[in-house]
């Protein structure tokens, strides 16, 4: 299983994935923990926001990405391209790669666990900043 992490600064998990260009690469087969195996770092017309969906993109190969915060439009992107987005408040990348595959942490649709209905819920329009990393679908 081939996990990327989003990390601008390669030492912790960052959010705002749709606009990432830094990821860790991670290995898992089950059998060990897993390893870092790759560092990516993309020009800025390669982060997700902005990329045409109907190339192909080196996070394609990924079964799991995993960030501080994600969108909906990036989510559902990822998904199309069979990448389950999760959502972690784990800083450290290697710990957030243990703790999902120790079923510790949810996909980022999963897990919401707050009222969606006050339309001045800036944290919910802004998931990723202030703590929040639900991404939840209001």
């Amino acid at each position: 299983m081939r996990i990327a992490v989003t990390s601008q600064n390669y030492r912790t998990v960052t959010g705002h994935a749709g606009r990432a260009r830094r990821f860790i690469v991670f290995e898992a087969d089950g059998q060990k923990p897993s390893r870092e195996v790759e560092r990516l770092d993309f020009d800025a017309d390669m982060a997700i926001h902005g990329f045409d969906h109907r190339a192909a993109h080196p996070l394609d190969s990924m079964n799991v990405l995993i960030t501080g915060g994600a969108g909906a439009g990036f989510i559902e992107h990822l998904a199309a391209r069979g990448v389950l987005v999760v959502a972690t408040e784990e800083s450290d990348p290697g710990m957030a790669v243990e703790a999902f595959l120790a079923g510790r942490v949810k996909p980022a649709s999963e897990g919401c666990n707050h009222d969606h209905s006050d339309p001045g819920d800036d944290d919910h329009a802004h998931s990723g900043e202030q703590g929040h990393t639900c991404n939840c679908h209001g």
